[in-house]
């Protein structure tokens, strides 16, 4: 084990003192680790030096640095910084900490009607997707996707109805759209109609995208590799139905709710 931090000679090396520590004798605590490496004191170059080889191919499984960098990136955002792939290494993603590209202007308006609808899944599928955005297309792209079936889902069971195992998201969104009135076929106004229609469009679309170019099925060798583009697109559609669905849900939960206790 190395480390990334300088130290000062000593009898016993930090090297040494970390494995008595942590693997021989266990008897440090998290805290005491960090603080013995220098990690809570450093500057912010060495900090971020650090988070680059922790999320290295060369210390983690191509699995392991997706999720790991989508963890870090959660609490990174918050200071306008992320993880970002600037390179690869024998296929591996490395790592790059930069200041964060702004985002959507909509995503804190969506974040927060998505938190106070469900801060446990719903704003979780959220938050994971707006991370995997620019790190990880393809993870983004079956995120975006996984968001509209939990929203679906949660609606169809608060609102009394029930679902299918088996259905994929256009199902659902039919029965959800039957639910809070829409679906294009139930308006006669053409502009209705029209927008409704885009709405259906834009969800298929959306399960189209997800079959065809992200993580979700094996890539094989000749299937299209998403871009940061392609998943912004995906995760900002997502974001956006699913803020309408939840909205509408609200607006229209206290009449169904009395209708099915009429």
């Amino acid at each position: 084990m190395s480390s990334i931090f300088e130290n000062t000679p000593s009898e016993h090396t930090l090297d040494d003192d970390l494995f008595n520590a942590i693997v021989r004798n266990f008897d440090w605590s998290n805290r005491e680790v960090l603080e013995a490496v220098g990690y809570l004191t450093c500057s912010q170059r060495q900090f971020f030096r650090f988070l680059e080889e922790v999320t290295s191919p060369l210390t983690q499984s191509p699995e392991a640095q997706t999720e790991l960098a989508a963890a870090i990136n959660d609490h990174l955002r918050h200071d306008s910084y992320r993880l970002i792939i600037v390179r690869r290494l024998s296929g591996s993603p490395v790592y790059e900490v930069q200041p964060a590209a702004l985002g959507s202007p909509a995503d804190d308006a969506i974040s927060q009607a998505l938190a106070d609808f469900d801060p446990d899944t719903v704003h979780a599928r959220w938050t994971q997707a707006l991370d995997r955005r620019d790190t990880d297309p393809a993870g983004a792209i079956t995120l975006a996707r996984t968001l509209l079936e939990d929203v679906c889902k949660w609606i169809i069971v608060e609102a009394g109805e029930t679902f299918e195992e088996k259905d994929d998201l256009p199902v659902l969104y039919r029965k959800l759209a039957k639910i809070l009135n829409l679906a294009p076929d139930g308006h006669t106004e053409p502009v209705f109609k029209q927008i409704l229609g885009s709405c259906q469009s834009v969800v298929e679309s959306l399960g189209s995208l997800r079959n065809k170019i992200s993580d979700a099925h094996s890539p094989g060798p000749k299937r299209v590799k998403p871009a940061a583009r392609h998943a912004q697109l995906a995760v900002n559609l997502s974001g956006t139905m699913a803020t309408f669905l939840v909205s509408t849900w609200e607006v229209r939960k206290p009449n169904l709710t009395k209708e099915a206790g009429t």
